[in-house]
This record gives C-alpha cells, structure tokens and sequence, in this order.
C-alpha cells in the first residue's frame, strides 16, 4: 500500500505495461507504417487488421471499465474541449509523410532501437525536440496564432466523444450502445478475413498492445485518486512523451517521470529484451547523408505534426479510439492520406502520383 501511495509507482506501472507491450511487439512485427505499405501495395491487410484489433480491444475494455465506474475518462486531453480539427488534419498529414519517409512511426522508432538501430535513435532524438518546440518552444507560438483557433467547441452538443454526442441528440445516456455498434463493426472487418483469423501472432499482437492501452487508462485513473499531486490521465502515445523523456534524462525539473515517460521506457526495456532473447541485435546506421537527411526531415514532421494532431498511430490510432474521440478517425484518415503521399514520393517521384495513378485507373478502356 505504501508503495501504490510513492509518485515513483506511476512511472513503474508504465514501464512493466510498456516492457510487455515492447516484448509483444518486436516479437511479432507490430508497424502501422509497414501495415498501410503492405495494404496497399501487397494486397496484404493482416498488419492493418491487427492494429484495428488493438484499438478495437483497447476501446471494449475501456468503455466496459468506464460502465463500471472503475475509470473516469472526463480529464482524458482526447476529450477536452475544443475540437482540433485543424490540428488532426494538418498534423496528421504531416505525421503521415513523415512517417513515411523515416518507414515508421514514434512507436516504430523506439521497437527498432530496442534491436541497436541508430537511425532510430536519430528519428526519436528528432520527434521529441520537434514535439518540444511545438508544445512549449517557438512552433507552439506558430500553433497557437494559426492552428488552435480553427478548433471547434462541442460543449454545446455534449461533447468530443461520440458516445457523449449522440447520447445529446438522443436525450440518454446511450453512450455504451454506441461503443459496442463501433466495437461490433470494427471485430466483423477485422475477423471477415480468412488469412487473419489464421495468423495467430497479429491476433496476439493486437489483443496485447489494446489490452495494455486499457490497462495504462485504469493505472493513471487509479493514481489520479489517490497520489497528493496532478496525474495525467492518459494511455499511450509516443510522440510528447518522447519529449518528455528527453527531459528527464538531460535536466533536473524537480518533477518526478509520469506514466507516458514511464511506458517509452518500458517498451524501449521490451524491445531489447526480445531482441536480445531473439539475436536479434545488430548495430545499423544511415548509409548515407541524404538517408540521414530523410530521416531528420521524417523526424520534424513527425514531431511536429503529432503535437498539432493530439497524436500518432497509437495515441490518436488507440487511445483515441478507446474513448470515441471524434478527432480519431480524422486524425488517422489524414495519416494515412499523408503516408500516401510520402510513399508517393519516395516510389514514384512525386506525393501525388498515387492521385494521378488511380485516376488513370479509373478510366474505362477504350
């Protein structure tokens, strides 16, 4: 009891669920970006159907534990007014090229630096400086003359969430009605598919990492209750609290390490462990300057945009997603938009070409 009472338990309980959540997904390949490149270029969607499984499995529990009364989503910043629709579509474009032009996200970065990639070391030193400056430094100036004030207040109608929305305009409570129609439609796309329900390591993968984004919103809720300071409530992202974790390790704020710093330990601490476990361990840098170039052209984007889109693949992918932020799917949307694009141009020379190409498509025959 004492140490559930210590500051130093938040952190903890992130690094043991981000130690397992690491384990599970260097061991099984878990990548949103290699998904989406695998979707649309190799007609395979087992990697994009397991990262819907995880926020399909993040969202049940979560819904189930806030039924319960276990959890109090209320302060979660997914659902804290007003609406960033400026900022999930412009930054998640932003996130999506760069994204793509790294070859993964936040979350990807740090699972590949767990196996001794330096080049990921350079995207995550990149995200988190970039992140940085548009959260406190000269680009949250910029964020704040241009993006936040094309946000949308929702107060009016319930809310950002969707179950809080329509639980407005029906005039009751309908809130987990809702969640298990989204949940329902989510697990028919996800399981429809004969080669996914056969590939057992993305189902486990994504049953693992949407349990262990529940389970991050049931810790920050718990110790919001009972420690004698602010706790962010909160899930999982990657993008700030790589931000923050730099912080931690380079200057002494008098501020103790919260959950997300925490949870980017302990995936890192996963991945190195399975790696390791695995032989899977080689030393890689970028082979050259223009590979260097991309990666910290990649980094910026990725930093940037995700500060001005509440989130990356996982925040905005699943832990969004987990509370019915309306700002997911329009941040998630404009991710894979600017993925596209960024695959676009690596590919084909040009972030429209994929536009150009599906046009041609198109055309009848003559």
């Amino acid at each position: 009891m004492i140490l559930l009472d210590s500051a130093w338990a938040l952190p903890m309980a992130g690094l043991g669920i981000g130690a397992v959540i690491g384990y599970v997904a260097r061991r099984n390949h878990f990548c949103t970006m290699s998904a989406l490149e695998r979707h649309w270029y190799a007609g395979d969607s087992n990697g994009l159907r397991s990262w819907v499984l995880a926020a399909a499995v993040a969202l049940t529990l979560t819904q189930v534990m806030q039924f319960l009364g276990w959890i109090d989503l209320s302060r979660s910043f997914y659902l804290t007014e007003p609406l960033p629709i400026a900022g999930a579509i412009i930054g998640g474009v932003m996130f999506g090229f760069g994204m793509a032009l790294v070859g993964t996200c936040g979350f990807g970065a740090i699972i590949r630096l767990g196996g001794g990639s330096m080049r990921a070391l350079v995207v995550l030193t990149g995200i988190a400086l970039a992140a940085l400056a548009a959260q406190r430094g000269l680009l949250g100036h910029l964020r704040v003359a241009t993006i936040d004030p094309l946000s949308v207040d929702l107060k009016g109608v319930g809310g950002q969430s969707a179950g809080a929305l329509l639980s407005h305009l029906a005039g009751i409570d309908i809130t987990l009605p809702v969640a298990a129609a989204i949940a329902a439609g989510l697990f028919y796309w996800i399981f429809r598919d004969r080669r996914f329900r056969g590939d057992r390591e993305k189902m486990a993968s994504g049953i693992v990492i949407g349990t262990g984004i529940a389970a991050g919103w049931f810790v920050t809720s718990g110790f919001a209750t009972r420690l004698f300071q602010p706790v962010q409530i909160e899930a999982g992202s990657f993008v700030m609290p790589l931000g923050d974790t730099m912080l931690q390790i380079i200057t002494v704020t008098g501020a103790l390490p919260d959950y997300g710093v925490g949870l980017v330990a302990g995936v890192l601490i996963g991945a190195m462990a399975r790696a390791w476990y695995s032989k899977d361990i080689r030393w890689e840098a970028c082979d050259d300057a223009r590979e260097l170039s991309r990666h910290l052209v990649g980094a910026f984007l990725m930093g940037t945009g995700g500060v001005f889109a509440l989130g990356c693949t996982i925040g905005q992918g699943v832990s969004a997603v987990s509370v019915m932020a309306l700002s997911a799917p329009i941040a998630m949307l404009s991710i894979a938009f600017g993925a596209r694009m960024g695959l676009s141009y690596l590919l084909e020379g040009s972030p429209f070409a994929f536009m150009r190409d599906h046009g041609e498509r198109s055309q009848p025959a003559e």
